[in-house]
């Protein structure tokens, strides 16, 4: 397959392009959408010791969701500097340690995000956390104890695959 033909369909908060698609002598147009590199993080509070995760309201669901710490990455900006500034905005912490996880597509067939997930120690807070005004965010903070975060009826991809890369990394 080769794509022949890109165009934007809708450029608002976020991004929708069309795609022409030559599968030998056929050609499929397609949807994409676009809405950019984002970064996510499990963070676990190594003082308190319970992993610190986000509630709030999501788009896609159409309800307040459970997850780690995300964002997106702004225009020339490290997913490592980008993570670091989400965990602060969302979590009020600053890194001790930051290991990656993965750089994972979370719906290829017809999304072109890229979400790079990593794994964050932290000890000590510096902001107060719960998102920008700015940004309309109002994220609630929720710590679990390794027990508590395994017996959570997980829904967001992102956070089971960290949570699962714990659980992997313990054996």
């Amino acid at each position: 397959m080769q794509i022949i033909e890109r165009s934007r369909v809708f450029n608002g908060h976020y991004k929708v392009n069309q795609l022409i698609v030559l599968d030998g002598d056929v050609q499929l147009k397609r949807e994409q959408f676009a809405p950019g590199k984002a970064v996510a993080a499990l963070v676990y509070d190594t003082a308190r010791q319970v992993y610190v995760l986000t509630r709030q309201f999501r788009i896609g669901p159409e309800k307040e969701i459970l997850e780690i710490a995300a964002g997106m990455i702004d225009k020339d900006e490290a997913p490592e500097t980008a993570v670091r500034r989400e965990i602060h905005e969302e979590l009020g912490y600053e890194i001790d340690k930051l290991e990656e996880i993965v750089e994972m597509w979370p719906s290829p067939g017809t999304s072109a995000e890229v979400i790079t997930v990593y794994y964050a120690e932290v000890s000590h807070k510096t902001g107060a956390g719960g998102g920008l005004i700015e940004e309309n965010e109002k994220i609630e903070m929720l710590d679990f104890t390794w027990e508590a975060l395994v017996a959570e009826p997980l829904q967001d991809a992102k956070t089971v695959i960290a949570v699962q890369w714990v659980r992997l990394r313990q054996k």
